[in-house]
């Protein structure tokens, strides 16, 4: 079970909950209900959850450093939340990496490895002389080597997002070093920036980079080949299992050579619905299962070539020298060049090599690639070579012509299987690069699972799972022959790989800051290369290409026209993200007012809880802005709630809530829930579980507040009888803090505040350095605003011990003793009984008038498509009688 990273889930239990509030009072010892107010579970752990548990202790702190930086009135009292939420690449070792190596061959070298099967037989069209043979020979063990062992494997590998690969996170890579992009303000605290230092560049680096951050065309065409690369993958996401598939099913003509046509595309097409069926297991899963299919096909491929190049010619092992395949350019000219569209099958699939990154690692892809697809496939050609060279009509068909004799059936079972997993590879590639779009606001939301605990990056994309079956099954009915589908294969291959040359180019020069001597030659010379490769592939759009560049180009389209309405939607919102002093400010009296800017009337104080749904996580939501403008009234307590994704499967429970004051607004607080992918927010009373974060945050900073005042008073009386009246002070609180520990909790305290002794006792536990007399007094449950409970302890202020029998009261809780922090919670109190309120906002956007035709048109598709993607109130499956929506339109 999985949770999306994007839009996570707050389930509602159909059981109506009654927590007690603050004045109830209960004689019975025990956990307190507002345990059942939720929170945050694994989604694998939530069977056995037990909602009776106290929840641990808030994880946010007083950050006293960031007040330094605004005005007293800005400041977010605890506002460190946002502090190390950026993704973290997995580094992998060991057993894991080897497991990692395995799985990549099931899933990466399904397309690439089953390229023996048609590589001669696309290249020649009738057979080849000895000469021609060699010299082809050559021209594939040497793309291999440098496209795709030499480029991909030992130099784009490198140039990982944090962990994801693909050209569209090179394009993300690239706007982590320089100022090239905007961000959705809800993911800006999500992504490390690391632009480095103008004098720590080189200068053609930095003037490289400069000109890039000052040309709105350069950024424009940056953008434009990051998401043209991405289209192309998924244009070939459509094209590759209709192709894989489709040809292994008529590889049955080998046995049966009077298969019908509809019964191939049939045939076909059940296969895919199974194949697309199965997605939802997981890339761990398929790659499993997958990997032994794989490795016996390469392993096939590498026997069979040894046995071919040991009877036939070991000749053709002259290859190697890249003598033949300049020879080969030589002596053909134009037939070499119009050979090479079909001599690029041989690395189709290495695009989805790169994209495939995030679901498995650098070196486990180069482990797997190195150690064993890499001499596999060079063993294939060479033998089919060999055995060509003996028999030069077996081109049409080289591998199952060169099939040692008995293999026939085996092999041919495995070849099916082989095609079949083939598409795999794109597959999996497809849904890393729409997760990476997503982040960088290029399409719509849509679920992401991830369906691993371990490799983070391995996700299934539902919607586009189904989308890319109908597709592959369109094309396969359309076409019904993989020769006519081969005319439209590899351009796009080309074009991708091209596209990374050149991205990966500018990461060696801006990111890795090497020297552009040491670039330039590179990338000329692989430049080159793409390019020969790209303008042969090319003569292929007449015959059937201009199906996948009009594909990728619409679906390019669509995704840019996305970015450019959200982009226009962030310019819009921005006027309402300010801070909360610019709205609202509080007169000598202390009473509270809008500002002048929002015409400054006095603001009335409702009473209850108002709950503010907050989509960033920053300022003030625009929500509460509007509110607050329309209503001209707070609410007594005005929480901004945030739902926050983690880029890890699970958040420990200590992380999960984080709490800050506004000093500005008094009453208003921020509460953040950070959550994993894979873990799943369970409320059945939302604001049960906001009321007890909140008041546990107020009780840890008057705690927090009393321990400071203690070690400043400690520090400022330092003499030998203060210090043996402290120390025998402190053994007397020590000795109550045991003595509370074992006798049963008074259940007079606050809900909210009833797993408060188990989770110090943990603490103390782990921590000899924290003295137990700062939390000696409030060890057990800290009763409510006013109310006493009798208990045998010890006063630290006369030093006496108090008998039960003699007196009913003890000294109050330490965050009792400071009237402001008493009085906040009472209000808080008073609110939470008195009403609750779910406030959300229900925004519109609206062209401008002044708009040119151009831009309306394409803003109007983008609002088409957002009000039709967007997650609803419902989604969310609140008590609606308690929700308040506040509407508001926004010109863009």
């Amino acid at each position: 079970m999985a949770a999306t990273t994007t839009t996570p889930t707050i389930k509602i239990a159909e059981d109506q909950l009654h927590p007690v509030r603050s004045t109830a009072r209960s004689d019975a010892p025990g956990p307190s209900p507002y345990a059942l107010a939720g929170g945050i579970y694994h989604t694998r752990s939530i069977s056995r959850a037990s909602f009776d548990r106290p929840l641990r202790r808030s994880a946010s702190r007083v950050s006293h450093d960031r007040r330094t930086e605004f005005s007293a009135a800005d400041v977010e009292e605890g506002d460190d939340w946002r502090d190390g939420q950026e993704k973290k690449k997995q580094i992998f070792s060991g057993t894991t990496l080897l497991w990692l190596a395995y799985q990549s061959i099931g899933v990466i070298y399904g397309d690439i490895g089953t390229s023996p099967l048609y590589v001669y037989s696309s290249t020649f069209t009738s057979s080849p002389s000895y000469d021609d043979l060699v010299q082809v020979l050559s021209v594939i063990i040497w793309s291999l080597t440098i496209v795709v062992t030499l480029k991909y494997v030992v130099i784009i590998l490198h140039a990982d997002n944090e962990g994801e690969g693909g050209t569209f996170s090179c394009y993300s890579l690239l706007t982590r070093y320089a100022n090239i992009t905007d961000r959705d303000p809800r993911d800006e605290v999500t992504v490390r920036m690391e632009r480095h230092l103008t004098q720590d560049m080189r200068p053609s680096s930095r003037g490289l980079r400069a000109g890039i951050e000052k040309s709105k065309f350069t950024r424009g065409l940056l953008k434009t080949i990051g998401v043209l690369a991405v289209s192309m993958v998924m244009a070939d996401g459509v094209l590759t299992p209709a192709q894989s598939v489709l040809g292994a099913v008529q590889g049955l003509n080998v046995v049966k050579p009077d298969i019908s046509s509809s019964t191939v595309v049939g045939t076909t097409c059940g296969i895919l619905v199974v194949l697309f069926a199965i997605q939802p297991l997981g890339t761990t899963k398929l790659a499993t299962t997958f990997a032994p299919i794989v490795i016996l096909w390469l392993g096939f491929n590498c026997g069979f070539g040894i046995y071919n190049l040991i009877k036939f010619d070991w000749t053709v092992l002259k290859a190697f020298s890249p003598y033949f395949a300049i020879q080969f350019f030589v002596q053909h000219k134009y037939e070499a060049w119009r050979k090479l569209g079909g001599i690029l099958l041989a690395f189709t699939g290495v695009e989805a090599l790169f994209a495939d990154l995030g679901a498995f690692s650098m070196r486990a892809i180069q482990l797997s690639w190195m150690c064993y697809t890499y001499p596999c496939l060079l063993l294939a050609y060479i033998g089919q070579a060999a055995f060509i060279a003996q028999h030069p009509d077996a081109y049409s068909n080289p591998f199952f012509n060169s099939v040692p004799p008995g293999m026939l059936y085996p092999s041919l079972i495995v070849a099916v299987l082989a095609a079949i997993v083939a598409s795999q590879a794109i597959i999996t590639a497809t849904f890393q690069l729409i997760s990476q779009i997503m982040k960088l606001s290029y399409c719509p939301q849509v679920k992401v699972v991830h369906t691993s605990h371990t490799f983070h990056g391995q996700v299934y994309v539902p919607f586009l799972n189904w989308l890319l079956m109908c597709g592959t099954i369109l094309v396969t009915a359309v076409y019904s022959d993989t020769t006519r589908l081969g005319n439209a294969y590899g351009v796009c291959v080309m074009f991708v790989t091209f596209f990374d040359t050149c991205m990966v180019t500018l990461v060696s020069l801006i990111v890795w800051r090497l020297s552009p001597f040491l670039v330039f030659l590179p990338w000329l010379f692989f430049a080159t290369i793409d390019g020969l490769y790209l303008s042969s592939a090319l003569n292929k759009v007449p015959d059937g290409a201009w199906f996948t560049l009009t594909l990728s180009g619409i679906l390019a389209a669509l995704f840019l026209l996305w970015r450019f309405g959200k982009e226009s939607q962030w310019i819009a919102e921005a006027s309402h993200r300010f801070k909360p002093t610019q709205l609202v400010k509080k007169d000598r009296e202390g009473k509270l007012h809008l500002t002048e800017k929002w015409g400054g009337d006095p603001l009335s104080v409702i009473r209850g809880l108002g709950i503010f749904f907050d989509k960033t996580g920053v300022l003030t939501p625009a929500v509460f802005t509007h509110f607050v403008s329309k209503f001209v009234a707070v609410p007594d307590i005005a929480v901004f709630f945030h739902l926050h994704p983690v880029e890890a499967p699970t958040v420990p429970p200590e992380e999960r809530y984080a709490v800050s004051r506004f000093t500005a607004v008094p009453g208003c607080y921020r509460l953040v829930i950070k959550h994993g992918f894979m873990d799943e927010v369970i409320s059945p009373d939302l604001a049960a579980l906001i009321y007890e974060q909140v008041r546990k945050f107020i009780i840890r900073q008057a705690q927090e507040k009393y321990q400071g005042h203690l070690a400043e008073k400690e520090h400022g009386n330092q003499t030998d009888g203060e210090e043996e009246e402290g120390e025998g002070e402190g053994e007397g609180a020590e000795q109550t803090s045991d003595e509370a520990d074992t006798r049963p909790t008074s259940s007079l305290a606050a809900p909210a505040e009833s797993g408060s002794q188990e989770e110090e006792k943990q603490e103390d536990a782990g921590s000899s350095s924290r003295s137990p007399t700062v939390f000696g007094t409030p060890r057990t449950t800290p009763p409510t605003p006013g109310v006493l409970s009798p208990a045998n302890t010890t006063d630290k202020h006369d030093n006496t011990k108090t008998n039960p029998t003699e007196t009913l009261h003890t000294p109050l809780p330490v965050e009792l003793r400071d009237e402001k922090v008493a009085a906040e919670l009472a209000r808080l109190d008073r609110a939470y009984a008195a009403k609750i309120m779910y406030v959300v906002g229900k925004g519109q956007m609206r062209i401008s008038g002044s708009a040119s035709i151009g831009r309306k048109a394409a803003l109007s598709v983008f609002l088409w498509i957002r009000d039709n993607t967007r997650a609803k109130i419902a989604n969310l499956q609140l008590a609606m009688d308690r929700v308040v929506e506040v509407g508001f339109v926004k010109e863009i």
